[in-house]
């Protein structure tokens, strides 16, 4: 049987979310982070990210909508001044490749693999967990722009039951997910009803972020929008990433 962790809370020792926050998140738990696309929300994951790892954790990627780990990289340290080759043993990637038949690993910390099926959804999480130094508070698996994957037409159905079930079931790992409201809303509102922990995120102009927490698992937590610190520079060259992949990914998703 699987290890069931008692649950507990760590502060993300950054004031505008620990004060949404003031018992912390839940450990294990699930997140997910919904909004229209361009409005920061792999951003505000990064910022759980980074006092995950300076807490001891360890960190699974999985960014579907970024074209290598060195964007992800040089975000950490741009943002926060994490350095990822000092967490060297609690640090892998998940590259998502829709074109190969199942997954690969191409480095040490680093697997290609195609999230569109479920089976090898499963199975890449448990492989590249395999990778990383375990710890008291355990692995964090964060994936940004996982509603690419419903872009699919034969995998839609089936990825998006996994992704619920990977929300709700969660009992020894902490999930931390992204994604777009842009397209198939219904869809993604089972993935919020299906997390422990609901954030919506919002842009106002010229470039202003903002984020509202509305569910929480067993924790105290404000239902006030804050307005989220980072730079107009920031959220624009994220922006532009993420317009690029997806013009690049998504003709190539819709024909499998």
């Amino acid at each position: 049987m699987p290890l069931v962790r008692k649950m507990k809370k760590i502060k993300i020792r950054h004031e505008w979310l620990d004060r949404l926050m003031p018992e912390g998140l839940p450990v294990p738990s699930s997140t997910l982070i919904s909004g229209p696309g361009g409005t920061g929300k792999p951003l505000i994951g990064f910022t759980f990210v980074s006092s995950w790892l300076e807490q001891d954790g360890s960190v699974v990627f999985v960014p579907l909508q970024y074209p290598s780990r060195d964007f992800t990289v040089t975000t950490l340290k741009r943002l926060y001044g994490v350095e990822i080759k000092d967490y060297a043993d609690k640090v892998a990637f998940i590259k998502f490749d829709p074109t190969i038949r199942s997954m690969q690993k191409v480095s040490k910390d680093v697997i290609k693999a195609n999230l569109l099926k479920p089976k090898v959804w499963e199975q890449s999480i448990e492989n590249a967990i395999s990778l990383v130094k375990q710890s008291e508070l355990g692995t964090m698996i964060f994936g940004s722009a996982l509603n690419l994957l419903l872009f699919s037409k034969t995998y839609k159905s089936s990825i998006l039951k996994k992704l619920k079930e990977t929300l709700e079931k969660n009992k020894t790992n902490t999930y931390l997910f992204s994604v777009s409201t842009s397209a198939f809303r219904e869809k993604i509102r089972i993935l919020e009803n299906a997390a422990d922990n609901l954030m919506f995120t919002r842009m106002e102009k010229p470039m202003k972020l903002y984020l509202k927490i509305t569910k929480m698992k067993e924790v105290k937590f404000l239902k006030e929008e804050v307005r989220v610190p980072l730079s107009k520079q920031v959220l624009q060259d994220i922006k532009e990433i993420v317009e690029a992949t997806r013009k690049r990914m998504i003709p190539t998703i819709r024909r499998i």
